[in-house]
């Protein structure tokens, strides 16, 4: 029955329910009736969401196929990331700022095509900053059939570093980077509470290497799963796309470089096989070095012997001529072909 109000007094507000997950029966408790046994398990993620990292993964108009997917594949392996519509290449990159407040987003991976054969990255903690630019190599994707494993969707990655990110002030800084956006927040609502897979980040030859590989229960053995790319460091800015440059890597050679000497190269071939060419024609033309006469070479030299001259006075007999007997048989046949053609 409901409580009866007394004249002249506030009401009693019903108590607030707790948000949090309903506690466990106490084992000294006396067990209820048969319907009252079984219970609703409490959610896997009993905690409170608080670290809500958003990273936004977008590219520039003028991407293949080949990023599309990388893309794609970067989207599903993050749960905390989302997607926005291809940026016009007219546009400056500070916009990226202004697109990543609309989506409520703070980091940023951007991939941004060039001439439809490079692909640029950018790594970007918007809008404070700092930001870095990647050149991307040797792109594989999920899709293709050599990456063999399989991981949950929306699983937590574990991230592995390689020794070099500590000992460097600029790798230390990426790896920064790097864990704020490739880890996934604890609690996410998108995200599963199991760690069945790795990303691997080793540097070698002045790049950066990423690998996902799942991690297999029964042994602990690692099978990869993709998607893998080489990073390759251009510059690390202090504000996001943009502003000082805090470190520019020495070894970085561009790809129109590159091509350029390839092409410088492949020329250089060329000259030196016509210059080896007009070589032999100028020794073919040159006057040849005569070599002086050996007195002691017509020592071994023997005459000789003299014929006499016969001169033959009479006219040698004539050959006769025979005639071919098959010829005849030969024109009177053609001429009976003729014949018959003609009547017919």
């Amino acid at each position: 029955a409901a409580a009866k109000r007394k004249r002249d007094a506030p009401a009693a507000r019903p108590k607030k329910r707790a948000k949090g997950a309903p506690s466990a029966p106490e084992p000294d408790a006396e067990p209820g009736p048969a319907g009252a046994e079984y219970s609703i398990p409490p959610p896997v993620s009993q905690g409170k969401w608080k670290n809500k990292e958003r990273v936004l993964i977008f590219s520039s108009r003028g991407i293949n196929f080949r990023t599309r997917h990388l893309m794609q594949d970067l989207r599903t392996l993050m749960p905390h990331s989302k997607a926005d519509t291809k940026m016009d290449r007219k546009d400056q990159l500070f916009v990226i700022n202004e697109v990543c407040e609309m989506k409520n987003c703070n980091k940023c991976i951007f991939f941004e095509a060039k001439k439809k054969q490079d692909l640029y990255m950018w790594l970007s903690n918007t809008p404070q900053g700092p930001s870095a630019k990647f050149l991307v190599q040797n792109v594989h994707t999920l899709a293709e059939l050599k990456m063999t494993g399989n991981c949950l969707r929306g699983s937590r990655p574990l991230l592995s570093f390689d020794p070099t990110f500590d000992k460097e002030p600029h790798y230390a800084l990426l790896k920064e980077l790097f864990i704020q956006i490739f880890s996934t927040p604890q609690y996410h609502p998108k995200s599963q509470p199991f760690v069945d897979h790795v990303f691997t980040f080793t540097v070698t030859d002045e790049r950066i290497w990423f690998r996902n590989y799942q991690i297999i229960e029964e042994d602990a053995s690692l099978v990869e799963i993709g998607p893998r790319f080489v990073l390759n460091l251009i510059k690390i800015f202090q504000g996001s796309f943009g502003g000082p440059t805090l470190y520019e890597n020495p070894h970085y050679q561009s790809p129109n470089m590159h091509r350029r000497l390839i092409r410088l190269s492949v020329a250089a071939k060329f000259r030196e096989k016509q210059q080896v060419k007009e070589v032999q024609k100028i020794k073919k033309k040159g006057s040849k070095a005569l070599i002086e006469e050996d007195p002691t070479e017509v020592v071994f030299e023997t005459p000789a012997e003299e014929k006499p001259v016969e001169i033959q006075l009479v006219k040698p007999e004539s050959k006769p001529i025979v005639k071919d007997k098959k010829k005849p048989r030969k024109i009177q046949r053609k001429k009976q072909k003729k014949l018959f053609r003609t009547e017919a």
